[in-house]
């Protein structure tokens, strides 16, 4: 015989009569777990590339040392800069001063020269960009004068000031102040139309429109003039404390390179390098937080 299905009936007491004595089971529902963004990726993004860079870097550097007789290793350099680092505030003479002394004499220079030009450049540039009259009158004189060498500019500040240190801040003082002009004007052309006609309607003067609407409008196209002018501040300094002599990181350099310390002078790079960076870090800080752009 064929096996026939057995069939099991199910009492009707026990079976829902009708769809709305069903029980509805309601199943939980799944949470979501929102997972907190890694700060370390970032981070890392940020550091590997960065450490891998400098990895490159040393690589090469130890190549070009093995190739060469004179040119320091790695290691050398970094056994070097303990040495300098141990003191580097030491005085044994008016020319023989620790490498610290040396940085903080040129950053004084550039501190003089760079204030000047501020004091000078910030308010020519709100003039070329007020009146027109000003912008006829001195465009030509910058476009004739700022493609000239800095460097040109230091026989004229010896000559003038007949004492090196004075010469090297006019120098700077002559490097910085085109980017401060132009940058100013430029920030002061692009102030709206409609700030100054607001200006004229509440009959403000002259010197009421420059504090209450230019200078908090250009501000941003300062500070960019200052970063841009405080790099090329550092970048000549450098070579013109080679030419004049005295205390300073430049007159350093030309000092180490004719002792043949060639270490010290792969010291003083990464010193420059790393002040410079600092100085425009510094001043980058302070753009943002007076960038209302996008607030």
């Amino acid at each position: 015989m064929k096996n026939q299905a057995q069939v099991i009936p199910i009492p009707l007491d026990e079976a829902a009569k009708t769809p709305q004595q069903a029980e509805i089971v309601t199943l939980p529902a799944k949470v979501r777990v929102r997972r907190r963004p890694s700060l370390l990726r970032p981070l890392m993004q940020r550091v590997v590339p960065a450490l891998l860079g400098i990895g490159l870097l040393l690589c090469l550097w130890q190549v070009a040392a093995l190739n060469s007789k004179n040119f320091p290793t790695p290691w050398q350099t970094w056994l070097a800069a303990l040495e300098i680092f141990t003191d580097p505030f030491y005085v044994a003479g008016p020319n023989d001063q620790g490498i610290g002394w040396n940085v903080l004499a040129s950053l004084e220079r550039v501190a003089t020269g760079f204030g000047l030009a501020a004091l000078v450049g910030i308010p020519t540039g709100f003039l070329i960009g007020r009146f027109r009259f000003v912008a006829s009158m001195l465009n030509p004189l910058i476009s004739l004068l700022r493609p000239v060498s800095p460097l040109a500019w230091l026989p004229i500040g010896l000559l003038l000031f007949q004492r090196a240190e004075p010469a090297s801040s006019w120098t700077i003082f002559i490097c910085s102040i085109w980017p401060m002009i132009l940058n100013t004007a430029e920030g002061v052309r692009q102030i709206p139309q409609d700030y100054l006609n607001v200006a004229r309607v509440l009959k403000l003067s002259e010197f009421a429109i420059m504090r209450k609407i230019l200078l908090p409008a250009a501000l941003p196209g300062i500070l960019t003039g200052m970063r841009l002018s405080i790099g090329i501040a550092w970048l000549v300094i450098v070579a013109a404390e080679m030419l004049t002599g005295g205390i300073g990181i430049g007159f350093w350099i030309w000092n180490e390179w004719n002792n043949l310390n060639v270490e010290h002078i792969i010291i003083a790079i990464v010193v420059i390098g790393v002040v410079g960076l600092l100085l425009e870090q510094a001043l980058m800080w302070i753009a943002n937080r007076f960038n209302y752009t996008n607030r």
